[in-house]
């Protein structure tokens, strides 16, 4: 099935100086996976594997110890990509038609050899970002904007002793403050930077939200969500499961919901979420693996610090890039085989490119699609 939204992204610097041509293109190709999607359900040989972003999580080493993450602590330790293998997976991720990369980790600002990746990644034509902590990101950022880096993602874990807590690392809001309020005077015109706001039970309140959208519009950031990962195996749920929702969260969930359509309205160029995904919220962090919309993980790629390629970062194993060539790895029968498993959710489900599932998902996009459809799951689960 041919994938409008890769022209779209060739477009790109054009369209971004013609935004109702480019919301008009959007609209469209959604539209076109809609249709996609309805004729996959009935026609499973119709997906097929096209890996359109890689993820590589460099290293397994962090310099946090997150209580929703296993990072730094038991998964994959002491793991690390070499720069060789590394330059080997994003040549051959280029041939096989992937426009993005994501280097990620653990904290993959301690790698070393990241501006060097970051470079070779750019000189391929690939758009590149970082997904960063964003601790060390002041020491590193005029190398890695040097290399070519245009944009960054950042994780946030609520203000002051709410960030370290969760972190567990006292007094490390005060540097990610430092740094990224430098990093702002230095490279506000040429390197984007995204807030990852983490939805998860204890930063669900409404003051959290503000707290963290008052920063973002300070600093002029992005915002972007990440749900409650319930499924990936580097997450942790927390102590006693303190970070998952409940079915009697709803009042909660609501108000959060309210105010994230609120916030949206008042920034939507810098609050890419569409209002239907927003509005899904809900289901999304109480239903979990219930929450049954096809994936899109039939255009994405994973690579382990260890070398594990997987077609998302939850499941689908397909070889190791230390042992083998990405290319000998991809479009093979196994990889077909996954990328459609995937897309039936035949793997333990995951809060993973939510947004883009729902708006291509036809009875979801109609579902919420609509004000007041907001805990619509949770009412008829109740």
């Amino acid at each position: 099935m041919p994938n409008p939204s890769h022209a779209i992204r060739r477009l790109r610097p054009f369209l971004d100086e013609h935004p109702r041509l480019k919301q008009t293109l959007k609209n469209f190709d959604d539209g076109a996976s809609r249709a996609r999607g309805g004729l996959a359900a009935k026609f499973p040989g119709l997906i097929k594997p096209q890996p359109r972003q890689l993820t590589i999580a460099i290293t397994a080493q962090c310099n946090f110890r997150c209580i929703g993450c296993r990072y730094g602590r038991d998964f994959m330790v002491g793991e690390q990509l070499s720069l060789d293998v590394v330059k080997g997976v994003l040549d051959d991720a280029r041939d096989a038609g992937v426009n993005i990369v994501r280097f990620y980790g653990g904290e993959p600002l301690l790698h070393k050899d990241l501006h060097h990746m970051v470079r070779h990644a750019a000189n391929l034509g690939l758009e590149v970002y970082v997904t960063t902590n964003a601790i060390l990101l002041d020491r590193r950022a005029d190398e890695l904007v040097d290399a070519g880096l245009k944009w960054v993602s950042m994780g946030f874990y609520g203000f002051g002793e709410t960030f370290d807590a969760y972190t567990q690392r006292p007094g490390k809001f005060e540097e990610f403050i430092e740094s990224v309020t430098n990093v702002r005077a230095r490279h506000r015109e040429n390197l984007d930077v995204q807030l990852n706001y983490v939805v998860v039970r204890p930063l669900a309140g409404i003051d959290k939200l503000d707290e963290a959208w008052a920063f973002a519009v300070e600093h002029d950031l992005f915002f972007h969500l990440d749900l409650y990962g319930y499924s990936v195996p580097f997450f942790s749920r927390g102590p006693d499961d303190e970070l998952a929702f409940l079915p009697g969260d709803e009042p909660m969930l609501k108000a959060l919901v309210e105010r994230l359509l609120e916030l949206k309205a008042q920034r939507p160029d810098r609050f890419p979420h569409h209002e239907a995904f927003i509005r899904s919220i809900p289901d999304w962090v109480v239903q979990c693996e219930d929450m049954r919309v096809p994936c899109d993980a039939y255009q994405l790629l994973w690579i382990g610090a260890d070398g594990s390629l997987q077609l998302c970062d939850t499941a689908f194993p397909l070889g190791n890039v230390n042992e083998s060539r990405l290319k000998d790895l991809v479009f093979t029968d196994e990889h077909k085989r996954a990328a459609r498993d995937g897309f039936a959710l035949k793997c333990p489900n995951c809060t993973c490119k939510v947004d883009s599932r729902i708006r291509r998902h036809g009875p979801s996009w109609r579902r919420y699609n609509q004000p007041g459809s907001e805990l619509s799951g949770l009412q008829e689960r109740s």
